[in-house]
């Protein structure tokens, strides 16, 4: 089966103080290769609100920290872009700066650590709110003056509640005499939230799962809606997609084959989950921690499946 399946979004018309430690703890971060901290940190591995305190050690302490700071092109006020990415997602949680101290905090305790410019100073993430960033790896762009802190936010990143600071979509509208529309809110339900495509497809089979209960204007349902009113034909269609995808193994039909196969596969099996309550980024969690782990070994450590 062809997958074809359009959004209903396609569809419609138209000069900085030195901070202080963190008081919060994570497990303790392991470096994967010193002194290589633009690459590479590990820190705590669950979603979990620290718990007690940790000591950050001064700079001149940590081997190779200054060293790395020191590469750093900082702008005239000490400071650099950071981007906050989720881990799992992709998605672009929020931006922010950081100066010395607040890069040198964030890799010794793993929590998204900044310089507030409105408060003039230091800013560890989620001390008032609760929402702190665990931060896994950090990365240094070409130019050496953005970090990317690759993290898993515990609740929304932006202030305002949302869950990313980025909802609001500027278009250009219209062909003659086209208008640029500047539309989105932090409440909407994130209509205008920038999504990679598996996340937008996800966001289309929610919706399509929501427009069931309206009542019906009487034209055809989509398939989407069809599988999600039918469990029994989802089943069956996820089975015969596996297949499908086998088959361009066994008979060598090609990569391009095998694409559009898992396409198919995938899209189903999205649909399986949206009635399971299992979200994509609950699916990729579990991948993240399977990195680390032997496919042999867990296998063997799952339970037993009940006895029919």
């Amino acid at each position: 089966m062809q997958l074809q399946l359009r959004s209903l979004r396609q569809t419609r018309q138209g000069g900085a103080a030195r901070v202080q430690p963190c008081t919060h703890s994570v497990r303790p971060v392991q470096f994967a290769r010193r002194p290589q901290f633009s690459t590479d940190i590990k820190a705590s591995a669950t979603p979990t609100a620290p718990a007690g305190s940790k000591t950050v050690q001064p700079e001149k302490d940590v081997p190779g920290m200054s060293s790395f700071l020191d590469s750093l092109k900082w702008d005239k006020n000490n400071l650099v872009a950071v981007i906050v990415q989720h881990i799992d997602t992709g998605e672009v949680m929020m931006q922010a700066f950081a100066d010395r101290a607040a890069i040198s905090e964030t890799l010794q305790t793993g929590l998204a650590t900044f310089y507030s410019r409105s408060r003039g100073g230091r800013w560890c993430k989620g001390e008032t709110s609760g929402h702190f960033i665990n931060v896994f790896n950090v990365f240094t762009d070409c130019d050496r003056d953005s970090i990317i802190y690759l993290s898993d936010p515990i609740g929304p990143a932006c202030h305002t509640g949302a869950r990313t600071c980025w909802f609001k979509e500027v278009e250009l509208q219209g062909q003659e005499g086209a208008a640029v529309s500047h539309a989105g809110a932090h409440d909407d339900g994130g209509d205008h939230v920038p999504r990679t495509t598996l996340l937008t497809l996800e966001r289309t089979i929610a919706q399509r799962r929501e427009a069931m209960k309206l009542p019906s204007d009487g034209s055809k349902p989509s398939w989407t809606a069809r599988l999600l009113g039918n469990p029994e034909l989802l089943c069956k269609k996820i089975r015969e997609e596996a297949g499908e995808l086998c088959q361009t193994l066994e008979a060598d039909e090609g990569r391009e084959r095998a694409a559009s196969e898992m396409a198919d596969l995938l899209y189903h099996a999205m649909v399986l989950c949206n009635l399971q309550g299992v979200a994509m980024e609950d699916v990729l969690r579990v991948l993240r921690k399977r990195f680390t782990q032997s496919g042999i070994e867990e296998k063997a450590a799952r339970p037993p499946k009940a006895a029919e």
